[in-house]
């Protein structure tokens, strides 16, 4: 059985190649190609527009789409496979995408041809995770702030928040999402001792102690809104006008998931009337942000380039959990990640093991 994996500048072609390594033992033959580009923001912006434009929005280079008739298995992280490489990957049984989303995957042509599609929910959970954190602590504490004046040679110690510094502990904290992100940011906040709530319809199970509530209480009783939702028609700017009206004018809102959560124009209103105390960004709806977005200028606002899921960790690791999510598909386990419905027709005897 043979896989196509297609790295990219984020997960590299060795990362790709040790992580899959394991599957060899199945009798499947890994071959690696390499969606390149000069440097991190290129394969942003291809990133971005894939998000915003579909699976079909970016073109693969020939190069990559070559001879791809024989492959049964396809391995991606950020790599477009669009409705054209569905059509010509004949045998293509599985597409294995190595994060959550899948916006890159022309999941309905895959489906009607029986192909499955799998994710690999939690890849950088931590990552995201630990960066929240440290944004809500950057924000609330003037961290970054700090910094930048200091870098400066300016001892600032006034800042828009000066009135109303706060601690963590005591704080109620609103999980907007409560999937794999939103578990362990809760987690985090209990050890500094906040309220955490959460507003999630879809989530199904234990909530650890987190109190599941509606948008418009968690909005409105929360000193800190975290956003950890998925991005969907039906989320897309879930967070309006009227959401930051409900808010706290001390609340400071927090998003490290998808700025199409937000109405960017409100948020910035917002901010500039200081309707609320504060941001802290690091997805924007324009990647890379413009020289004179009012985001830079912005003096009650906590920025950051697109990194929180960007940790060597969570790059080497992705490919790893797509192999152990490949061998329990092959020796026919029932636990797997499948995101359209469809049961990947492959298993171990098929690979000559």
């Amino acid at each position: 059985m043979k896989l196509l994996a297609i790295s990219d500048t984020y997960i590299p072609a060795d990362f790709m190649r040790d992580g899959l390594s394991e599957l060899n033992e199945f009798g499947v033959d890994v071959e690696v190609r390499h969606w390149g580009h000069e440097d991190l923001i290129g394969l942003q912006q291809d990133n971005l527009a894939i998000e915003t434009g579909g699976c079909d929005a970016v073109e693969l280079p020939g190069s990559i789409k070559k001879d791809i008739e024989p492959f049964e298995i396809v391995v991606v992280q950020f790599a477009p496979i669009g409705n054209s490489f569905v059509r010509l990957a004949l045998n293509l049984k599985l597409i294995g995408v190595l994060r959550g989303g899948v916006e890159n995957i022309a999941v309905e042509s895959a489906t009607q041809r029986g192909i499955s599609v799998m994710n690999t929910p939690g890849r950088n959970a931590r990552a995201v995770a630990e960066c929240t954190m440290g944004m809500i602590l950057a924000e609330v504490r003037n961290i970054a702030r700090s910094h930048a004046s200091l870098k400066s040679n300016n001892w600032q110690r006034s800042f828009p928040n000066s009135d109303a510094i706060p601690e963590l502990c005591g704080k109620t904290v609103g999980l907007v999402g409560y999937g794999a992100v939103g578990r362990l940011v809760a987690g985090y906040l209990k050890a500094f001792g906040s309220r955490v709530i959460a507003f999630d319809p879809y989530f199904a199970g234990d909530p650890a102690g987190v109190e599941l509530v509606d948008l418009e209480l968690l909005m409105r009783n929360s000193d800190v809104v975290s956003l950890h939702a998925r991005l969907t028609d039906e989320s897309y700017h879930l967070i309006g006008e009227n959401e930051l009206a409900m808010m706290k004018p001390t609340a400071v809102l927090v998003n490290t998931a998808r700025s199409g959560l937000v109405d960017e124009a409100a948020l910035i209103e917002a901010l500039e009337q200081k309707r609320i105390v504060g941001a802290a960004l690091d997805v924007f709806d324009e990647e890379p942000l413009p020289a004179e977005h009012p985001f830079i200028r912005l003096e009650n606002a906590t920025i950051t380039a697109h990194l929180a899921g960007s940790t060597i960790d969570s790059f080497r690791n992705s490919p790893r959990m797509m192999a152990g999510h490949l061998k329990n598909c092959l020796t026919g386990g029932e636990d797997l990640p499948v995101v359209n419905g469809v049961r990947p027709a492959i298993r171990s005897g098929q690979c000559g093991r």
